[in-house]
């Protein structure tokens, strides 16, 4: 059985990220959060496209890169569904894609006048708040 789930996705096209790899992330972060599962269905190119206001081929391209990932499987004529079957990156591809948010994130964070510390802090808050129990760092889960 598939779940059409009801996303909200907010693409930004100021924010200097390209509105498909933002398309990306949220879909990335609704299945960590847990509000996207294996399975379920989302919507189509076109309906996400008329749903944002953005051109088709830029939902192709964000669905195309996370299908490379293992994350989405298209099916002809069924729709856009979550993978079941994710493949982990290789150690030294999960570190590269994690250094390169955490930068994106650093830089924010000075712009917006805050101290590393309050950064750190506020980063591994939502690491904890979101991590499954059995991947939690060992000083949250005690």
């Amino acid at each position: 059985m598939t779940v059409t789930v009801p996303l909200h996705f907010q693409p930004d096209p100021h924010n200097g990220v390209p509105v498909y790899r933002q398309l990306m992330d949220q879909v990335k972060y609704y299945l960590a959060s847990g509000a996207l599962r294996p399975g379920d269905q989302l919507p189509s190119i076109r309906e996400l496209a008329r749903a944002l206001r953005i051109n088709p081929a830029t939902v192709v391209k964000a669905y195309t890169e996370l299908e490379h990932e293992g994350i989405l499987d298209r099916q002809q004529g069924r729709g856009v569904f979550v993978s079941g079957a994710r493949k982990p990156l290789p150690k030294r591809a999960l570190e590269a894609a994690l250094r390169q948010r955490a930068r994106q994130l650093a830089v924010e964070a000075l712009q917006m006048g805050a101290d590393p510390d309050t950064a750190l802090r506020l980063l591994g808050e939502e690491l904890r708040a979101i991590a499954p129990r059995d991947r939690r760092p060992k000083e949250a889960a005690e």
